[in-house]
């Protein structure tokens, strides 16, 4: 597979859950392969550098290559074919579509995200507990 598209609606305005991706210290509390993710600056724009500590004790780096506030950005993965998209599309005030969407320029995504991720963020950012 060389993209993978997972799109949830979330009852959320777009502003809050694009606020609660872009935070490096939100991400291991909704993607359970990471352990902490830390960025190289504040607030976020272009050219921010991303690293992210997995289970297994590797670090990954991403750059930012889009952004556009409350409506998606993009990472690209250091050193590597890989990229994905954040999207944030209001549906109405407080109901947002989310997708999440990976592809790789050459070869084949290594672990495709699947809708159980973006659940789990569903239920942490409609809770409250994404605040």
């Amino acid at each position: 597979m060389k993209e993978n598209r997972v799109s949830i609606e979330i009852n959320c305005s777009a502003s809050k859950i694009f606020k609660f991706t872009i935070n490096p210290a939100n991400t291991h509390l909704w993607i359970d392969s990471i352990v902490r993710e830390e960025t190289n600056e504040s607030p976020t724009k272009i050219g921010t550098e991303y690293k992210n500590l997995n289970k297994q004790g590797k670090w990954a780096a991403y750059t930012i290559v889009q952004f556009e506030p409350n409506k998606m950005f993009e990472l690209k993965k250091k050193n590597s074919f890989y990229h994905v998209r954040y999207i944030f599309e209001p549906v109405s005030d407080h109901k947002t579509k989310f997708t999440y969407f990976e592809w790789v320029e050459k070869g084949e995504l290594e672990e495709p995200f699947s809708l159980t991720v973006l659940e789990k963020l569903r239920e942490i950012v409609e809770t409250d507990k994404g605040e």
